[in-house]
């Protein structure tokens, strides 16, 4: 195994201050926990495909020394995480397309044109993103960058099931974000944008062969720091989990979500608006045949 040192130098911009900070904690903590970081690594050394994603992606080292992907999780939770996202996502994915993933080349699951631009869903990672997750759908519009992401990462859930763990939810954060946003979800037929974007992670953890869907609480951030100083939340988790048709569980760190959508039968829905969610389902079909397709390309 490389020295800490070494390892840490791949993770931190040592001319930048807070960069050196954070180098010599990782240091630190490496060493306190020299046994498990010996576990890590024996198992990214385990497969010629493992010891290129650490390689590429050597936060995998990084991510087990501090407090990420969900509130209060421990040294050990942290390292069965990466072990079981990477295991699962080995047997399931193109070796050559999950070397990608972790070498900043993404891989378009679905696109279609919005006002002469392409939108499009991303499954891609950026090592800005691994505080709240190992994996990320990105769903895009040219010129205006990410409108919604979606963090997570795969695991067991305490029952020895399959899951996509969903660490955090991010909306736009550009100019006229709002004006964007409105349109987008009128020309997706009054279906809004982080509701897609939420569907499109439901018919993505059924293409990989999720039996289960959970999601952070507002409690269960990583780092409860969506908590602005006067006590307003900039994202409620909670709110649109339970909207979505959430269910608390035990661990109140988490919320199940369905696998699939509710939809509304067209008895359900007031005679005025049938033709709007006619073509609002219709439109989130071809989503889901265009994602299925997509997965099954790059699977095994």
């Amino acid at each position: 195994m490389e020295s800490f040192w070494k390892i840490g130098r791949k993770c931190y911009r040592i001319e930048v201050k807070r960069e050196l900070h954070r180098l010599i904690v990782f240091w630190i903590r490496a060493n306190l926990h020299r046994a498990k970081m010996h576990r890590i690594d024996e198992f990214f050394q385990a497969s010629s495909l493992r010891r290129a994603i650490a390689d590429s992606y050597p936060y995998v080292y990084e991510q087990p020394t501090r407090a990420f992907f969900y509130n209060k999780s421990s040294f050990d939770e942290r390292i069965k995480l990466i072990e079981d996202h990477f295991s699962y996502l080995e047997n399931k994915l193109d070796s050559d397309v999950l070397r990608g993933l972790y070498s900043n080349r993404a891989v378009n699951l679905w696109e279609q044109e919005h006002e002469g631009k392409d939108l499009r869903l991303m499954l891609h990672f950026h090592p800005g993103q691994r505080k709240e997750g190992l994996l990320a759908l990105n769903l895009t519009l040219d010129g205006a960058g990410a409108l919604y992401q979606m963090m997570f990462w795969i695991e067991r859930d305490p029952h020895g099931e399959w899951a996509l763990w969903i660490g955090a939810m991010q909306g736009p954060n550009m100019a006229d974000s709002r004006g964007i946003i409105k349109k987008l979800t009128k020309a997706c037929h009054g279906c809004r944008t982080k509701n897609l974007i939420l569907h499109m992670t439901q018919e993505v953890a059924r293409g990989l062969g999720m039996q289960h869907i959970y999601a952070v609480t507002n409690y269960g951030y990583y780092a409860m720091n969506h908590v602005r100083s006067n006590r307003k939340l900039k994202t409620n988790f909670g709110d649109f989990w339970r909207e979505s048709g959430g269910k608390p569980c035990v661990d109140k760190r988490f919320y199940e979500l369905p696998l699939r959508e509710y939809h509304r039968t067209m008895e359900e829905v007031p005679t005025r608006k049938r033709a709007v969610y006619r073509r609002r389902y219709a439109l989130l079909d071809e989503i889901d045949a265009a994602i299925a397709q997509s997965l099954q390309k790059i699977m095994k």
